[in-house]
């Protein structure tokens, strides 16, 4: 990452696409009448989005590339703080909820330190270097949250009355 439009390009990009994986999760909750999970996805998508504004303020007057979903320079097919799906469950707690959000966020804290780490240009390592404390911050959050919050049972996920997909 070489310049500092291109690195805002990512930033704008990862952040919005977290905020939007974590709307969609709680529309997914709310559909399974899972609405402490879903309030908690939506507090986080908040979250997401006010790191979102900051990273644009860092990016006013600059001229941002418009980049092809493939042009995205990400270790993975999404976005570094993109909950993955896979991991969340219709029945899943507050618990496994600030956990995949941890995860989120540690893997958000790396992308922004390999790229203050690893860039050629001075002034997107420092930009990188301050996402980085910042995503550092979110995860001391996160994991004083997460002190507070009761796993879940053994057979939390056990449902007598499993969801039907028909084809």
């Amino acid at each position: 990452m070489s310049e500092v439009a291109t690195f805002l390009a990512h930033a704008v990009a990862l952040e919005a696409e977290a905020a939007e994986r974590y709307d969609e999760l709680a529309d997914a909750m709310e559909v399974h009448h899972n609405q402490e999970v879903a309030d908690l996805f939506r507090k986080l998508a908040k979250f997401s989005r006010l790191h979102l504004a900051e990273v644009k303020d860092s990016a006013k007057g600059i001229d941002l590339p418009h980049l092809k979903p493939w042009e995205y320079q990400w270790s993975e097919a999404e976005g570094p703080e993109a909950a993955p799906v896979e991991r969340t469950h219709y029945m899943m707690t507050p618990y496994h909820c600030i956990h995949l959000a941890l995860h989120n966020e540690k893997r958000g804290h790396q992308y922004y330190a390999d790229i203050a780490y690893k860039s050629p240009d001075a002034d997107v390592r420092k930009l990188a270097q301050k996402f980085a404390e910042e995503e550092a911050e979110h995860v001391v959050i996160l994991e004083k949250w997460a002190i507070n919050i009761k796993a879940p049972e053994p057979d939390w996920d056990l449902d007598l009355d499993p969801p039907v997909v028909s084809d």
